[in-house]
């Protein structure tokens, strides 16, 4: 099953077979270390079955053929070329020492139920007999695919989560492992506490007998000898795994303080070099994680919980989280450093509710109707969740970082929470902590286009994701920036009012779902009066800003609008002086007659994109512009646009500011060194080979690769 893919230009491939058997909780159980800069650990995975299968046919075209007829070969790891670390019992982890796991190297020898380790394959199992297909065909046993890359697979088995004490107080059969999985996850979203709690005693109870599997580029394939369908398949097991340093889901950098941190990013191949998983969105599953790290490290995660950490041996911490909103695995993420919490110097309520009446045009969505997602405890359904505009909130930054973050960002995030609030009604999340990211963060890393459809989907429900892994798509921000300007096209064309009103309406009705942009809009026109849409339609709104390439039609005709704002104006005017004083002979020194205005940070980034359009500028004039308005010190957007005039007209003294440019905003740095190669000037040239040279080990793979192709 193994698939050869050129990253350069190919698609990335989702192989988990979701529609035969779904991941409905993942249980992760990790150590970050540093020095050797992997993450090792188990996960245990809890399955629902898909009651009815679809019969594949030989028709069917596979997304993926294999590239020859052999069998897959099933396989025992070779667990003498992975970094092995002590062993831990389970009783210093989660609070649970009932049970302990079998550590690395060691071997699980019961063959309960008829289970087979994989020493089962030195005795001759043939490979006829374990072929490549994933749903239900007669003697041939069932194959679980997960989504799975740059991972080191060392063990597979079955969770005996019938040994688990007091199991039998939920379930109407207790000796039946599925069953009792089956009932576990079917738990009602009120007893969220105690799933989650079985949840993790379940995920410490002892293996039960070992899985064969095998692993190739893109998927970790399973089976267990004698199960025959997605049914018969354990609904719980356990993998033990390493990651590996080049893994591309996490990467091992240093902060602005120079301190050692990972995190997950937005790569093309989300999660699966972090767990293995299932890709595909349709695979909706909780989970909680316990991780431990160095004392010296925080460890944060998309999870519901405040997380403290739990002191373990002398100079090592526990932190643990979980969620109860089922989502795509790819929405999971963690980060771990040296970070110091930021505080207000004077204690404010930010922490708590913040309450107010809600009018009677937002009390209308409310408490209408039903939920339309999958049972979970759903913040929409809590009277006081509904009303609460500031939802508790942490702030973690480096440690040279702390007073900049106390004195900026601090103040701003309660007013951003109530204005998400006014607009969208209920928050989905109960809280919310914020990082601020080492300076090599791909800050586009999630940008990749998705106007084209997925390809093929197979009855097993793989598909691929169209230039996933086209390092040079990452870049691309041309689909952003329609819908952003679509969305203000469509607030204007039938006023904030409306438009605004329509948005708590749609997050009340869809929150906790997954959405395409097709449901926005058609609900979107669905809500207002016929002799109100103005010609609209989902048809007409594709082909005008989705299916056309350029600026839509009424974008242009909004930008030649706006070119009369008073804001547009006086930026208008500012270009007119600075092309005066470019234009003015350098003669004797003599007083400045132009007077020239303060600002905005969105002036001065339309000031410089106009003067951007200017064939030649001279020093002098550039100089004077930094000073006026202090260029090197303004924003990144500003400062991006200001070394792009440095770039373009070779203005030496400034060097310095672009230098700084690529190597602390390295995410849109990336353009920069396309101009800078494209000049032809050798010092130029050499100035981008000097700044990616000191840059390209903390740059993420897919920016790195692209700026390679640039400068060599």
């Amino acid at each position: 099953m193994d698939i050869k893919l050129d990253p350069s230009r190919d698609d990335l491939p989702l192989m988990a077979n979701t529609s035969h058997i779904l991941v409905k909780h993942y249980v992760l159980d990790l150590d970050v270390d540093f020095e050797s800069q992997i993450i090792e650990g188990t996960i245990v995975l809890f399955f629902e079955s898909v009651n009815k299968f679809k019969k594949q046919s030989s028709s069917t075209e596979e997304t993926y053929p294999s590239e020859s007829n052999e069998a897959c070969k099933f396989r025992t790891p070779e667990p003498s070329h992975i970094p092995v670390t002590n062993t831990r019992t389970v009783s210093s982890k989660m609070g649970y020492n009932d049970f302990v796991i079998c550590g690395k190297g060691e071997k699980d020898t019961s063959g309960k139920d008829g289970n087979h380790d994989n020493q089962e394959q030195a005795s001759g199992i043939s490979s006829s007999k374990y072929c490549c297909d994933t749903g239900n065909h007669g003697s041939e046993d069932f194959l679980l695919v997960l989504d799975c890359c740059d991972l080191s697979v060392l063990k597979v088995e079955e969770v005996d989560v019938a040994a688990v004490p007091g199991i039998e107080k939920f379930t109407r059969s207790p000796k039946l492992r599925n069953q009792i999985v089956r009932e576990l996850v079917a738990l009602p979203a009120d007893r969220w506490r105690e799933q989650l709690d079985y949840y993790a005693r379940c995920s410490q109870a002892p293996g039960c007998g070992e899985l064969l599997f095998d692993i190739d580029t893109w998927s970790l394939q399973i089976r267990k000898t004698g199960a025959q369908t997605a049914t018969d398949f354990p609904h719980a097991i356990r993998i033990r795994y390493t990651t590996k340093p080049q893994g591309r889901s996490v990467t091992w950098t240093s902060d602005q303080s120079g301190r050692p941190c990972v995190y997950t990013m937005g790569s093309p191949i989300n999660n699966r070099a972090l767990f293995p998983c299932q890709e595909p969105p349709v695979a909706m599953s909780t989970w909680q994680a316990t991780v431990r790290a160095a004392a010296s490290f925080v460890v944060l995660m998309s999870g519901e919980n405040s997380a403290k950490p739990t002191q373990l041996q002398e100079g090592c911490s526990s932190w643990h989280y979980y969620v109860t909103m089922p989502m795509p695995a790819s929405t999971f993420t963690i980060a771990v450093g040296s970070w110091t919490e930021t505080k207000p110097e004077i204690c404010s309520s930010n922490d708590l509710a913040t309450e107010r009446s809600f009018s009677p045009f937002e009390a209308d969505f409310r408490y209408v109707g039903v939920c339309g997602h999958m049972e979970y405890p759903c913040r929409f359904q809590n009277a006081s969740a509904t009303t609460q505009e500031i939802i508790p909130h942490r702030v973690f930054a480096p440690v040279c970082l702390k007073g900049a973050c106390q004195e900026t960002l601090l103040p701003l995030i309660p007013p951003c929470l109530s204005a998400a609030h006014s607009v969208l009604g209920t928050h989905p999340f109960s809280r919310l902590d914020v990082l601020i990211v080492p300076a090599n963060f791909p800050s586009l890393g999630m940008a990749r286009p998705n106007k084209e459809k997925t390809g093929h989907v197979s009855d097993s429900g793989s598909s691929v994701i169209k230039h996933g892994l086209n390092p040079e798509k990452v870049f691309m921000q041309v689909h952003y920036l329609k819908g952003y300007f679509l969305l203000r096209f469509l607030a204007k064309r039938l006023g904030d009012d409306t438009y605004f009103s329509f948005l708590r309406k749609f997050v009340h009705t869809f929150h906790g779902q997954l959405i395409l942009s097709q449901d926005f809009l058609q609900m979107l026109l669905e809500s207002i009066p016929e002799e109100r849409r103005l010609e609209l339609s989902v048809e007409n709104i594709f082909r005008d800003w989705l299916e056309t390439s350029g600026i839509p039609q009424p974008l242009q005709r909004e930008r030649l609008a706006g070119a009369e704002c008073g804001l547009a104006r006086q930026v208008s005017a500012e270009v007119a002086k600075w092309v005066r004083v470019n234009r003015r002979p350098r003669k004797r020194k003599r007083k400045e007659t132009e007077v020239l205005e303060k600002l905005l940070p969105d002036q001065l980034v339309l000031l410089l994109e106009h003067l951007l359009e200017q064939k030649t500028m001279n020093p002098r004039t550039l100089q004077r512009l930094e000073r006026t308005y202090h260029l090197s010190e303004q924003d990144a957007e500003v400062r991006h646009r200001w070394c792009e005039l440095v770039v373009k007209h070779k203005y030496t003294k400034a060097y310095r500011n672009v230098e700084r440019f690529l190597q602390e905003d390295q995410a849109m740095g990336i353009y920069l060194y396309g101009e800078l190669m494209v000049s032809e000037d050798a010092r130029q040239q050499q100035l981008a080979r000097r700044c990616f040279e000191l840059s390209r080990e903390q740059m993420d793979r897919p920016s790195a690769e692209v700026v390679a192709e640039m400068l060599f």
